[in-house]
């Protein structure tokens, strides 16, 4: 089955039907994020729904439960999407790349992992 990738989207050109299916595809030597697109959508109607609480003046503990498992549910995001930078553009960098690529893709790896261990 042909696909055509535009702006973060997978299509079937032999019905022009977006894919329901996660988008794994990597075109054009880009990674898509598509899953995270769906997870961040959860996320976000997950977010309406603390707002509703505290409207409704819930009680504090399940307010914080939900904030919690949003919180969990960011880093999961957050980690999917390190990995695909891993495994897709460093990975290309180190068997593509010059040797001033790969210090570079450490490098940025490195302040990366700094960022993430401050929270």
């Amino acid at each position: 089955m042909p696909l055509k990738y535009h702006r973060g989207v997978c299509y079937n050109t032999n019905e022009n039907k977006i894919l329901l299916a996660v988008c794994e595809v990597i075109m054009d030597n880009q990674t898509t994020h598509f899953e995270e697109i769906v997870r961040l959508k959860r996320i976000e109607g997950q977010m309406r729904g603390i707002q509703r609480m505290i409207q409704e003046k819930r009680y504090c503990i399940d307010i914080l439960t939900q904030l919690s498992s949003i919180v969990g549910a960011i880093k999961s995001v957050e980690e999917s999407i390190l990995e695909r930078h891993i495994k897709g553009c460093v990975q290309q960098s180190f068997t593509k790349g010059s040797s001033e690529d790969r210090t570079k893709k450490i490098d940025e790896i490195i302040e990366v992992l700094k960022k993430f261990r401050k929270y």
